[in-house]
């Protein structure tokens, strides 16, 4: 088993604080979210400042909030080649950089868009030297990560952090900030000790030596996927799926038999606790730990819903199963499959339809026959958001997961099939893969969805949380899973 324009945990005040040299078109944005069932046809950009700064700050915060935008905004600034003209270029650096930051919500059929976030970003590398060492801070942490991609919690950490420094701050706008997220810290801390608990009087990793346990980093997972407060709960029920997840993935890579896997697939596929007899005496802990916790997720459903929703938690675990069993079965032959088989697997075993699923029903916002239809077969976003965790996952931890006995990565397929022997020329077309994906995900903002805006939000985050925690793998230069761990959950703000 292994998701911001800029979003943070306490919008109320660190919204302002983010772009508080822009505060007009800060209020112009954010008194739209404030207006419910407001419907917005057509902003005027033309109204008010329309220099490429704000043009490109006033796109991003629009579309990264769901509302109508198109691209035809930049046609004053590029051409079609996705260049700007050189007057705009040689004077405007931080406009350069809005018109990056925007780029990263291009979706399909914005093609200027996605050639100018390559023009963008290599002349805002080569204005570096030419550049006030705070411009050059700011344009340096836009490269290794844009806003689109930060991980929601993190970012609000790093930017109250990063406020501070400010000459200009606002005290009482970062006394509040500080004070907000340490409320929201004692939370998770809260949260984090009801899973712990929960985790030690199951014994699963007590009673399987192998197993994985990571019930730190799960929660960690589950805040990036949802960071805001009204979420407790959904927090607390994923961040035991996913534990109990990674324990049996570790069963179907590396300890379980391939009969003993049939067995225990054919057991889920009963869902009942007399299909435990003929198991392993390791995988009916397993099995009843599973079985147990997913029927209480569907009774609380029950309680505050008014919906039977186990059988559809139970699809979601069958359909891991069986692609853990292919992964099984190919490792078993050594068979190297397509890179297109891979993820098409891999997206299933990567556990994202799984968790948004079982969250999409633990919200309870917007459930309908429509909607609910729309969970059989997965809807396109959430296989453009597993698509892009099992994609960094192999980049960050694939070697590791080989030592494990893991199937071929997404690595090894494409070398296989396009009969390449670097792997560095591998790892840049599955960085190009994962671009495309951003692409096709971005497409869900500007298209309206029967989804509930809370789930739409969730893929994007989990998308965004992928790529923080996968995205320097094991590279002991930048900061690590325990870092973050550390920063959200155990180090408040002084």
């Amino acid at each position: 088993m292994q998701m911001a324009g800029v979003k943070f945990i306490s919008y109320s005040s660190l919204y302002s604080a983010t772009f508080s040299k822009r505060p007009s078109v800060i209020r112009e944005v954010y008194s739209l979210k404030k207006k419910k069932n407001y419907k917005l046809p057509r902003f005027d950009f033309n109204s008010g400042q329309d220099d490429l700064f704000n043009t490109g700050l006033r796109f991003r915060l629009l579309r990264h909030n769901g509302f109508p935008t198109t691209s035809d905004v930049f046609d004053k600034f590029i051409n079609q080649k996705g260049e700007i003209e050189d007057v705009i270029m040689g004077q405007d650096t931080l406009g350069m950089l809005s018109l990056y930051e925007a780029s990263y919500l291009a979706a399909n059929c914005e093609e200027s868009l996605v050639k100018a976030m390559e023009f963008t970003r290599s002349h805002l590398k080569i204005s570096m030297p030419f550049i006030t060492q705070k411009l050059q801070n700011q344009v340096a942490k836009a490269l290794e990560l844009p806003r689109h991609l930060r991980m929601a919690p993190l970012e609000a950490r790093n930017y109250i952090d990063e406020y501070g420094k400010e000459l200009n701050h606002c005290p009482a706008l970062l006394d509040l900030a500080k004070l907000e997220f340490n409320e929201l810290q004692s939370l998770h801390k809260r949260e984090l000790t009801e899973i712990i608990r929960w985790w030690k009087q199951l014994g699963l990793v007590e009673k399987l030596g192998f197993a994985r346990d990571r019930p730190l980093e799960c929660f960690l997972w589950v805040v990036g996927i949802f960071p805001g407060k009204c979420y407790s709960n959904v927090r607390i029920e994923l961040a035991k799926t996913v534990s109990i997840l990674l324990v049996i993935d570790d069963i179907y890579d590396t300890y379980g038999s391939l009969d003993e896997l049939h067995l225990f697939n054919h057991a889920i596929l009963r869902w009942d606790l007399g299909a435990m007899d003929k198991l392993p005496e390791y995988m009916k802990i397993c099995y009843m730990a599973l079985y147990n916790t997913t029927n209480e997720i569907g009774y609380r459903v029950l309680k505050e819903h008014g919906l039977c929703i186990t059988q559809h938690l139970k699809k979601t675990w069958l359909d891991i199963f069986d692609a853990f069993l292919t992964e099984a079965e190919w490792f078993d032959k050594k068979y190297t499959p397509t890179l297109e088989q891979y993820l098409t697997n891999g997206v299933t075993s990567g556990g994202s339809y799984m968790a948004l699923v079982h969250s999409f029903f633990l919200i309870g916002h917007g459930i309908t026959d429509q909607t609910i239809s729309m969970m059989h077969p997965y809807p396109e976003i959430f296989s453009h958001s597993g698509k892009i965790l099992r994609l960094w996952d192999d980049l960050g931890t694939a070697k590791e997961e080989q030592e494990r006995g893991d199937v071929a990565s997404s690595i090894d397929c494409y070398m296989k099939e396009e009969n390449i022997e670097s792997e560095d020329e591998a790892r840049k077309h599955i960085k190009k893969l994962i671009r495309s994906s951003w692409i096709e995900l971005n497409g869900e903002l500007k298209a309206p969805s029967a989804l509930p805006r809370s789930i739409t939000t969730a893929c994007f985050d989990l998308a965004r949380t992928a790529q923080v925690i996968y995205q320097h793998g094991d590279d002991q230069s930048f900061l690590s899973v325990e870092d973050h761990v550390q920063s959200l959950f155990f180090r408040p703000c002084q």
